[in-house]
């Protein structure tokens, strides 16, 4: 019986526990952490060994293959031992794909993908075809597959999923953008984030399509050298070398939308740009047309992404908690129609400000950093010459904008960031927002 072990006892842990013991795996789970006690549950009533607060080495050292988080970092010892000795290393979608029939439509990016994904999976349920969501959002793809397959899923793909990712095949691949994120992660070289993020085309053929967005400049580039044959590296230590792949190339541009006279409910070029990758990947699969374009104008969107979160006193909230990096909250400060107060900061992530300066100068009145040490945002954006402050918590932050806005204001939070200083994570920072702006009485 072959052996694995799964690092992390999150979702995707879980699901790939399962999963693996159903296909006849020896199985191990080990947590560095605690594990929550809705996933202690599920291994126990599987019978599956499990540890936290702690990695038992031998028991991983000796496995055939290993599932790690995507957000355990190669730098981890156990996971520097396992690179040492030559231990395949995987995600858990490239685990769990195998035993699955179901064709897959991938959206990656640094930005959008998660509204991009939602939308396309909206779409195939208005369809009405037997579809899952799952990647980086929604259930496990390793426990849907365990407990009932679907013949399509809908997968939203971080570069750390993508690093560890060799045979994956994607049917239908959407690539939104690349712009500089988790740049820590990928020692401060760019060209390891793109090649981590063109992963997502290695495997797919003449039959398959891949879809993008042309006014990006990196991706296009990025394209047409693996039109060459180019084979990236590994992306980290723990990935391997990428072969270029072979698909259909459907490059959109942003006229396609008035073009294909289109109507999308949510506002911002960059959501069109969303729409359009979105009409194509589900026209692709077969989605009727009347379908499409009327799932685009119903689409609800998507909590903590330009989300809507109150009006008081005449001056609008909006959560963007999901804003983690620079161009996030460029696009999401290109979409405002009202004099704005903006919340910056968290986890830096090697973030250049700069390119949000003259946005700023045009449409902010006011900045509040939010973060455990704002000194690099003082350092960039106090030469603005506008009215700042300084918070390390969110009801200090909330307060700070309530004093600072003016009817007819917007505030936005759209830090720019990781929350992992002050938050559990972004869902957790957007969630506190919300519920201290529905609290106070302007």
């Amino acid at each position: 019986m072959k052996r694995i072990a799964i690092l992390g006892a999150a979702e995707s842990g879980i699901g790939t526990a399962i999963l693996a013991q159903k296909e006849g795996w020896d199985v191990f789970v080990s947590d560095m952490g605690s594990i929550k006690d809705k996933y202690k549950q599920q291994l126990e009533a599987h019978h599956i060994r499990w540890e936290e607060g702690g990695h038992t080495e031998s028991l991983i050292l000796q496995a055939d293959e290993v599932v790690k988080s995507p957000g355990i970092p190669d730098t981890a010892p156990i996971v520097r031992k396992l690179i040492q000795q030559g231990t395949p290393i995987l995600s858990e979608l490239e685990f769990a794909q195998p035993y699955s029939r179901g064709k897959v439509i991938a959206i990656t990016g640094s930005n959008g993908k998660t509204t991009t994904t939602t939308l396309i999976y909206y779409i195939m349920q208005q369809w009405g075809v037997d579809v899952g969501l799952a990647g980086n959002i929604g259930r496990s793809f390793a426990l849907q597959v365990a407990e009932g397959d679907h013949d399509w899923y809908v997968l939203e793909i971080s570069s750390f999923q993508l690093d560890n990712m060799y045979a994956f095949h994607p049917h239908v691949a959407v690539l939104m953008n690349i712009t500089p994120d988790h740049l820590d992660r990928y020692d401060f070289e760019m060209q390891h984030y793109v090649d981590s993020k063109m992963r997502i085309v290695q495997n797919m053929t003449k039959d398959d399509l891949f879809i993008y967005w042309k006014g990006d400049a990196c991706v296009q580039h990025e394209t047409e050298k693996r039109k060459g044959g180019y084979i990236a590296p590994a992306t980290t230590p723990s990935s391997r070398p990428a072969v270029p792949g072979n698909p259909q190339i459907c490059a959109f541009e942003d006229t396609d939308f008035e073009q294909l006279s289109l109507d999308f409910s949510l506002m911002g070029q960059h959501n069109k740009r969303n729409a359009l990758a979105a009409y194509m990947a589900t026209k692709r699969a077969g989605a009727p047309e009347e379908v499409v374009r009327q799932s685009l104008r119903t689409f609800p969107g998507v909590e903590h992404r330009l989300e809507r979160v109150a009006e008081k006193g005449g001056v609008l909230f909006i959560n963007d908690s999901k804003a983690t990096n620079v161009d996030a909250c460029y696009v999401a400060l290109q979409a405002m129609e009202r004099p704005t107060i903006l919340i910056v900061g968290g986890r830096d992530k090697g973030n250049d400000y700069s390119t949000l300066f003259d946005l700023i100068r045009e449409k902010c009145v006011g900045l509040v950093y939010l973060g455990a040490d704002n000194k690099k945002l003082h350092d960039s954006f106090d030469q603005l010459g506008l009215p700042v402050s300084d918070t390390h918590s969110m009801e200090d932050c909330v307060q700070a904008c309530i004093q600072m806005a003016r009817p007819s204001d917007t505030v936005l939070l759209s830090p720019c960031c990781a929350s992992f200083d002050l938050f559990k994570n972004m869902e957790d920072r957007g969630e506190q927002f919300k519920a201290l702006v529905h609290a106070y009485n302007i």
